[in-house]
């Protein structure tokens, strides 16, 4: 399996086994739903969702089989994986590009080592033996990911990639 980290329990919720995850995962709506496998901790304990709902920064999960807070509290400050398999979507995860040989003009320039988030909008870190790269992960600057042969090209833009 291809595990993804999701979210992270934070906390309990009320006494019938609901949890607390704090999560920026993208593609929320197609993880956090009924009959969802998740996987909890360094164990990867295997849960299924039976309610989910939104309150406040938090997205609240209860699973089933469970409905008493006592078999959850077990779970605070555990990790929430998914299945790679088991998302369908159309979109490309950060998890997916994360360590792909990076190209401009058809030569390399270093490994997708991290991908930042922020405010307006993220960031890719490109690293190499001597240099590391900020490059905006937007449209403008991305010219094609093709995860078959696992490599992104870049459009470089004067100033983007200071070689010198």
């Amino acid at each position: 399996m291809n595990f993804i980290c999701v979210g992270e329990i934070v906390n309990t919720h009320g006494i019938k086994g609901e949890v607390r995850i704090i999560s920026d995962f993208r593609y929320k709506k197609e993880v956090f739903k009924k009959d969802f496998k998740l996987y909890i901790g360094k164990e990867k304990k295997e849960l299924i969702i039976n309610t989910y709902r939104i309150h406040k920064i938090y997205d609240m999960v209860t699973f089933k089989n469970i409905i008493d807070i006592n078999d959850v509290l077990e779970y605070k400050g555990c990790n929430v994986y998914i299945n790679r398999e088991d998302l369908k979507i159309d979109g490309i995860l950060d998890e997916d590009i994360i360590g792909l040989k990076v190209y401009s003009k058809n030569k390399e320039i270093g490994i997708l080592k991290e991908i930042i988030k922020s405010k307006a909008h993220d960031i890719l870190i490109i690293k190499n033996q001597n240099s590391k790269y900020l490059v905006p992960y937007i449209n403008e600057f991305i010219e094609k990911i093709d995860l078959d042969n696992k490599k992104i090209y870049i459009k470089e833009i004067e100033g983007l990639l200071n070689e010198n």
